[in-house]
């Protein structure tokens, strides 16, 4: 599993987005005709029905997580300091040895186990920054199962000597309590499994071989026999499409292909992961500027013209669990964010996400989760719905434990 970068706010007013079509439409007023939606709609029909009378009590676990120290030391010291770590100083000692270092007493720091480009397995601790979302992040791919074991009263670190460009400097974490991983309830835990059956772990949208380029979609590629919609399917699955600036829309032109062919041939395990890449922009580009943000669309109308339980999908993609099936899916909390503001649910959906944060019963990440998934939500509200649900968010964090409400500030959002 990759660590994704997921809960950082919008950098532009939700009243900035266009309403300019991408993609063409059909008189249903989808991206997708009549006659394939209602093929779709069959097929979630028995999933539905799958999942209802699938007699299982699924279990899930969050990610280890865990309140420790944070430290930044530069320049001065910092070998005198990598030492103490090594050997064991409290950090109360260290502040008091260093108060020239940047430290914060009480932060949410979260571990994340994945395995980077290289294929190699990498431990990384995050910081969660309840004003801006990560915070300092150190990351190990060598002896990574040295960082699975027990912490308590151990410092993890990243030193790096003077360069041409930074300062000889370390930086650290320290965990007075070892990290946790707690199970999900299960009312979270059912949402998580519902995303996990609809959106089927089995496989993936693409093949394990790629080649990079460009497949043309037929004008007539309707009328071709289902054989040849299949090889033309299977040829889209195995060319991967970079984008190369922020105004190639080639990446989600190929994914909206995708979607088209898999839903005429069946195939809604393929489907389903291509519109969610589009709702969640998960794409690769050679660079990507905020300003081409707001014409990207997120079509969350069409999930629900299939009736799926929206609501339980976005959740169930958004909250984060450890050790997930190799193929979960998870969400972007920026363009899910997006996309809840244009759902038919989102009475209900506010509801979910300050009940969310108020739930001492999830785990801490979970909660911020929910805080900055609830934020994103809210910036593409009217100016008068954004002051009444901002109130609203105020009387939900005050729930939440002091170290992490004390890092709010909602004059800056």
């Amino acid at each position: 599993m990759k660590k994704l970068l997921t809960i950082a706010l919008i950098g532009i007013s939700g009243l900035l987005w266009g309403q300019r079509n991408e993609f063409k439409t059909y008189p249903n007023g989808l991206i997708y005709s009549g006659p394939t939606m209602e093929k779709l709609s069959v097929i979630v029909d028995s999933l539905d029905l799958m999942y209802k009378t699938c007699d299982f009590d699924p279990k899930y676990h969050s990610v280890y997580q865990a309140v420790g120290g944070m430290v930044r030391l530069s320049n001065k010291k910092v070998l005198e300091a990598r030492r103490d770590m090594e050997n064991g100083i409290s950090f109360e000692a260290f502040l008091e040895k260093y108060p020239e270092a940047t430290a914060k007493k009480e932060t949410l720091i979260v571990r994340f186990a994945y395995e980077n480009y290289r294929d190699e397995d990498v431990i990384e601790f995050s910081e969660l920054d309840m004003s801006r979302g990560n915070g300092q992040e150190i990351s190990f791919n060598k002896n990574p199962n040295l960082y699975r074991q027990d912490l308590k009263n151990k410092w993890v670190f990243n030193y790096s000597e003077k360069s041409e460009y930074t300062d000889e400097n370390i930086r650290a974490f320290y965990f007075p309590n070892g990290l946790e991983s707690r199970p999900l309830d299960q009312k979270y835990a059912k949402m998580v499994a519902y995303a996990d059956c609809m959106v089927d772990t089995t496989t993936s949208k693409f093949n394990d071989i790629q080649k990079s380029g460009w497949v043309d979609l037929p004008k007539n590629w309707k009328q071709l026999s289902v054989k040849k919609q299949e090889k033309l399917l299977d040829q889209m699955r195995s060319t991967r499409v970079v984008g190369s600036c922020s105004q190639d829309s080639r990446p989600r032109d190929h994914a909206v292909n995708i979607a088209m062919v898999s839903a005429e041939t069946g195939r809604w395990e393929v489907f389903l992961k291509a519109h969610l890449d589009i709702m969640n922009d998960r794409f690769e580009r050679a660079s990507d500027g905020s300003y081409a943000w707001a014409q990207r669309q997120t079509y969350i109308k069409e999930l629900e013209a299939l009736n799926i339980n929206v609501p339980d999908l976005i959740m169930g993609t958004s909250l984060r669990i450890e050790a997930p099936a190799k193929n979960h899916y998870y969400a972007n909390i920026r363009r899910t964010g997006r996309a809840l503001a244009e759902t038919r649910d989102r009475e209900e959906i506010e509801q979910r996400l300050l009940a969310m944060i108020e739930d001492p019963v999830l785990d801490d990440y979970n909660r911020v989760i929910a805080y900055f998934l609830f934020l994103n939500y809210n910036q593409f509200n009217d100016e008068n719905n954004q002051k009444e649900n901002i109130e609203r968010l105020r009387r939900s964090t005050d729930r939440l434990p002091l170290y992490l409400k004390t890092g709010i500030s909602f004059e800056e959002n």
